[in-house]
């Protein structure tokens, strides 16, 4: 009786955040992270997970699940015609090898840095995307050679270290790049998985032999959690992309403006108060 007093509020709680966060994986191209990781690292210290390690297994399990959830957002973009799988051959590369490397990276710097400065920039695109910006461009196409791997490898990296599939900053850059909103969200589904799959195998590894770790993890990654976020996360998804395409360009980018101004706010008050 105690056992399923204590642990059925927590399954309901994952299997809540992973429709949550497949909706908004389809809706707009990222990986369900910025919801699954905050609902999970607090599930996590409701059964009792240590302090130092309850945000590593939070955002290495997030990426977990952003695997099958990106295959299903990334299917439902492309037969709507909006992956440029063109573009994703010249930016796979570079987001894949930052995805590796911000694996490692996690275990290494401060989270809390890490999340005030990914607060800021997202403050920066949500205001962006929010106000009537529509025709401000850095340039009328992506970038090429050396300078075109910098967004991308920057994009791998933050996102791995923060849980999330990258959406949050390649729709941004996409656009800002004159690529349109919906072929930039579909891509960026897409882009989820290059993140998703080399950073949950970093996890795996640099969590290995860590004491602290729950039951039923392996590395950092809890296989647990991982079951009971993964098929809510991959069944909603779909939803999530027929309600994007249902908007206009406007109404999609206030959309997206105004989920990441939610974020922003969310990770300042998580790391100054």
């Amino acid at each position: 009786m105690e056992f399923v007093e204590i642990y059925l509020p927590l399954v309901l709680l994952m299997l809540a955040s992973g429709l949550v966060g497949g909706v908004m994986a389809g809706l707009m191209g990222i990986g369900g992270g910025i919801v699954i990781v905050p609902v999970l690292e607090f599930a996590l210290g409701f059964i009792g997970v240590d302090p130092s390690i309850r945000m590593h297994v939070a955002v290495a399990t997030s990426l977990a699940t952003i695997i099958p959830t990106s295959i299903s957002s990334a299917r439902a973009h492309h037969r709507r015609g909006a992956v440029d799988f063109e573009l994703a051959k010249d930016w796979g590369p570079a987001i894949f090898v930052g995805a590796a490397g911000g694996a490692w990276l996690a275990a290494q710097v401060d989270s809390v840095a890490l999340t005030a400065i990914f607060a800021v920039v997202a403050l920066f695109v949500a205001i962006k995307m929010v106000l009537p910006l529509e025709n401000i461009r850095l340039r009328e196409k992506i970038p090429t050679g050396f300078p075109g791997t910098l967004f991308p490898g920057a994009t791998g990296m933050v996102s791995t270290m923060m849980g999330i599939g990258g959406g949050a900053l390649s729709v941004t850059t996409l656009t800002i790049f004159n690529v349109p909103i919906h072929r930039a969200v579909g891509t960026s589904a897409f882009f989820g998985l290059l993140i998703a799959v080399p950073g949950t195998i970093g996890f795996m590894i640099t969590g290995q032999g860590n004491i602290a770790l729950p039951v039923g993890s392996v590395g950092f990654v809890n296989v647990i959690g991982f079951l009971i976020l993964s098929p809510a996360t991959f069944l909603a998804a779909p939803l999530g992309v027929k309600i994007a395409h249902a908007l206009s360009q406007k109404q999609l980018s206030m959309t997206f403006g105004v989920f990441l101004m939610i974020v922003a706010a969310r990770m300042l008050y998580r790391t100054f108060i």
